[in-house]
């Protein structure tokens, strides 16, 4: 399917600013998942060249603080006795690591409506636009494209401060892109990292309860912009996912361009965040190879809002 100009965005007029609603049918689920076809699995398998596996998932733990006041993660071990045989039971918020944030977690705000109009009450009384359904699809499988901000950044002594608003302009990206020597295809999955992970990491406990603590919180992340939604838009992601704690910079700062509303609620556009693409990077880097195949299946939550990504990138 042609992808429509940016410019004739939104595709339902009635409906909020940029909405790409019924571009793949009024009651679908999927969003621009739809770009994840035979044809490009195929295609992204033939990125497979050296046969290295790299996890991008943090611990579901690296958060022993989360931040926006959500629920630590925690296991309980069960024992069998009298058998040595053991069961755990996990206690954890979907987004206190890494994550894929699905359709139901943000909506637009002004207008109360989730992707494909979708209200509250669809979210409770139904498992419309759950992350299920990306599980019944295949999940998320396709070619992924690394463009290594940090490292870029660094190179060129511009480097952002990752724990504090640090909002990552276009131009910066096309130029890391261009360093890299990286074009992208339609149904790509586009990975940024930012250096957040590495910032954290370098955290003590006390250090990162404070920083938890801070309110407003600040993060870096790719700036707000019309130009920057033109150019996902454009480049045809079927998903985005950065190392930060939102893709965007925090707080946010943009009611008109607001990437989760957009993305999330507007274009059905998966948005990954606190991925680890510190080992990923350092792998891209060793054999100059910045594209990969990945492979990531969400928890088959019926409904659910969001869900450690269980992603693997091989190179």
């Amino acid at each position: 399917m042609a992808n429509p100009s940016f410019d004739l965005l939104p595709l339902k007029r009635e409906g909020p600013r940029g909405n790409a609603w019924g571009l793949f049918g009024d009651r679908d689920e999927l969003g621009m998942l739809n770009r994840l076809t035979p044809e490009t699995t195929l295609a992204a398998s033939r990125e497979i060249v050296h046969g290295i596996r790299i996890s991008t998932d943090c611990a579901l733990d690296i958060l022993k603080t989360p931040c926006f006041t959500r629920e630590p993660f925690h296991q309980h071990i069960k024992h069998k006795a009298p058998r040595t045989a053991n069961d755990d039971v996990l206690t954890l918020n979907t987004q206190s690591s890494s994550q894929w944030d699905g359709f139901r977690h943000f909506g637009y705000q002004d207008h109360k409506v989730y992707f494909n109009g979708c209200k509250q009450e669809d979210i409770h009384n139904s498992n419309r636009i759950g992350i299920h359904v990306w599980v019944e699809n295949g999940g998320i499988v396709g070619r992924g494209v690394l463009l290594d901000h940090c490292s870029w950044a660094e190179a060129q002594g511009q480097l952002l401060p990752a724990l504090e608003t640090s909002s990552i302009p276009l131009s910066d990206l096309k130029k890391a892109a261009e360093h890299q020597g990286v074009s992208f295809k339609p149904g790509d999955i586009l990975f940024i990292r930012t250096g957040y992970i590495r910032a954290l990491e370098a955290l003590n406990e006390a250090q990162t309860a404070a920083y938890a603590s801070n309110n407003p919180l600040g993060a870096i992340g790719v700036q707000a912009s019309e130009d920057m939604l033109r150019w996902i838009w454009d480049c045809e992601f079927s998903a985005v996912a950065g190392d930060a704690l939102a893709f965007e910079s925090l707080p946010f700062q943009s009611t008109t361009h607001s990437m989760h509303e957009w993305l999330l609620a507007g274009w059905g556009l998966p948005i990954g965040e606190l991925f680890d693409l510190e080992k990923l990077a350092a792998e891209c880097k060793k054999y100059k190879k910045w594209t990969f195949f990945f492979s990531s299946m969400p928890l088959n939550v019926p409904g659910g809002v969001a869900s450690p990504p269980n992603g693997v990138a091989i190179l």
